[in-house]
């Protein structure tokens, strides 16, 4: 049991931790925290991605709260993990397990639980479940395991929150071999694009490459739309929660300037706040002040992003790391959804162009971010030692004042920022910087390494 623990975004692990039995001690786990919050007898959905050995550790979890006497729904197949969470909300089920790694190599799996609101558990939940672990109960399913079509109904509801006409425009679609293929790829075609595909087979190994849809796991993508002289190209990751988009001219777009693209299209019928990490550009702020619309800023994690849009009814939420939703639709990350929202932008006006016109009314902006190894054990101790050491200026610009809603963000008078936090998953602290141009961000994270390398 102590090999399990929930991170940022459920439990993930390599295969030789990631066992049957501890999959279903945490199904079970979640079964007794269902049924301590009233849900005994009612429905769970367990979704599972396209990796070798997920469809058999969703079998488990359905075993184990099948035999605690719930229902159990489950893909026809691998499916991306937004359509479970919609799923839960649209059949008003009493939560979800899913079982997937998203971005990791091949060799690890993980599984997450999804709540009877369809927005990512906060730690309370999870922390409950993880009090909750025990030997599974074994026996006959008391409980029925059904198989139901989750794909129809989240695509018709995407079509219905964005009634786009997409005849003309041409898609080049990267499920990198992940469980977005024939869902995302499908809702695009569906509206009326023409759809290339790259990378639309499973395969549990993707190709050699992790379902991550970063510049570096990109360049086929951004290689096929110039070939196609396609409008733009698209591409999920492993379980098509996040999403990448690549434009002819700008190659692949950072997650920033994605947000900003989408919040900036949806600001053209709409209003409403946008709800941002604390490490997403401040040219959403921006965005927002222009139309007089408020941002909310969060903690790292999109559970945080979801919490705070259901409290303020954003129109728009995300990360810089890309993930995404929207006002109308599940408060989980959804990159199928995304997809089609930028599909719908490019119909109506080229995505280049919309970016262009956004860097030359609110300025252009850059944002990298370095790792610096420290250990999990560390990692409180390196904070507390930051705050005592706190520059007054940093790569030769002043201060105005510090953000410590996640570590440390030490604005700028110049408009630029240094974020200094912990990693949820890894045993790294994460600098990160946003400044005016690239050689602003590479003077700002070396100031950032060099204020935290010494404390590790």
């Amino acid at each position: 049991m102590d090999a399990i623990s929930f991170g940022t975004d459920g439990w993930r692990a390599t295969l030789d931790v990631f066992t049957s039995g501890r999959v279903r001690s945490v199904a079970q786990a979640t079964a007794d925290y269902l049924a301590s919050e009233g849900h005994t007898g009612e429905t769970v959905a367990v979704g599972y991605d396209a990796r070798e050995t997920s469809a058999g550790f969703a079998e488990d979890a359905a075993d184990v709260l099948a035999a605690n006497g719930f229902d159990v729904l489950l893909p026809e197949r691998d499916c991306p993990t937004p359509l479970v969470a919609h799923a839960i909300v649209e059949r008003d089920l009493a939560g979800a397990l899913v079982i997937t790694a998203s971005h990791n190599p091949p060799e690890y799996n993980g599984v997450k639980f999804i709540p009877e609101d369809g927005a990512p558990a906060l730690p309370a939940v999870t922390e409950a479940i993880e009090a909750n672990l025990r030997e599974p109960v074994e026996g006959a399913r008391q409980g029925e395991v059904r198989e139901a079509d989750l794909v129809t109904p989240h695509a018709e509801h995407c079509r219905d929150l964005i009634d786009a006409d997409l005849s003309g425009l041409t898609v080049v679609y990267d499920a990198m071999h992940g469980s977005g293929r024939g869902v995302t790829d499908a809702l695009l075609e569906a509206a009326g694009a023409e759809v290339i595909r790259e990378r639309c087979e499973r395969d549990p190994e993707f190709g050699g490459t992790p379902p991550e849809p970063d510049e570096a796991n990109l360049q086929g993508l951004a290689l096929a739309v110039d070939e196609h002289d396609a409008d733009f190209g698209v591409a999920n990751d492993g379980d098509a929660d996040r999403v990448a988009v690549v434009t002819p001219e700008r190659g692949v777009l950072d997650g920033n300037r994605f947000y900003a693209l989408a919040y900036d299209y949806l600001l053209e019928a709409d209003t409403g706040p946008a709800v941002r990490t604390v490490s997403t550009t401040f040219l959403v702020d921006r965005l927002a002040d222009a139309h007089d619309c408020g941002v909310v800023e969060t903690p790292v994690g999109f559970k945080w992003v979801a919490d705070a849009m259901g409290e303020h009814d954003a129109l728009f939420g995300g990360e810089e790391s890309g993930g995404y939703t929207m006002r109308g639709h599940v408060r989980e990350k959804d990159g199928v959804l995304m997809a089609l929202l930028a599909a719908a932008a490019a119909s109506e006006r080229d995505l280049d162009d919309r970016l262009d016109a956004i860097a030359d009314e609110f300025g252009d902006i850059h944002q990298d971010k370095v790792s610096v190894d420290c250990p999990d054990d560390r990692k409180s101790a390196v904070l507390d030692e930051l705050e005592d050491r706190l520059p007054d200026e940093v790569a030769g610009v002043p201060v105005e004042r510090v953000n410590d809603t996640d570590g440390f963000k030490i604005l700028l008078e110049d408009g630029s920022w240094l974020l200094v936090r912990p990693s949820g998953t890894e045993p790294k602290m994460r600098v990160y910087a946003e400044g005016d141009s690239p050689e602003r961000v590479e003077a700002l994270l070396s100031a950032g390494r060099d204020l935290v390398e010494p404390l590790v």
